[in-house]
């Protein structure tokens, strides 16, 4: 029997000016965006761009900390900032700086590996190849 493909329902739903709430199926949780100053909005929570780049980040954190789970190397915190730059015409995201702080840790011998696995997380993977990456990693 062929696998099913995994799915994950998110829903959306304006509430009022440039606000929507977006809810996470399995979980419930829930938060309201908002459309950045530039646009009209009143940045009072994340654009759509700005969780464009908020997955990526996280899901390099998350993807380095499942293999490290799974390969049994020490882990421990991992801290992690980026930095967006849009594209003006057409307007877009156009690079992502990121920035890692590695879990002191980490072996040596293992920090090729986990940046290799950052460098691949499925985010990383969808993005188009226009918006630039830009990966830093503090050790």
């Amino acid at each position: 029997m062929a696998e099913q493909p995994h799915f994950v329902e998110i829903t959306a739903e304006s509430v009022g000016g440039l606000h929507v709430r977006v809810a996470h199926g399995p979980s419930g949780a829930s938060f309201v965006s908002d459309a950045p100053k530039d646009n009209g909005g009143d940045a009072s929570g994340f654009s759509p761009t700005d969780l464009v780049a908020t997955g990526l980040l996280d899901c390099m954190m998350t993807t380095m900390a499942i293999v490290a789970k799974r390969e049994g190397i020490p882990w421990g915190r991992t801290r992690g900032r980026v930095e967006k730059h849009m594209h003006p015409s057409p307007r877009r995201v156009g690079t992502l700086v990121v920035d890692l702080w590695m879990p002191t840790e980490l072996p040596a011998d293992r920090r090729e590996l986990m940046e290799r696995i950052a460098n691949t997380c499925p985010v990383q993977r969808t993005l188009h190849p226009d918006v630039k990456v830009e990966t830093r990693f503090h050790y």
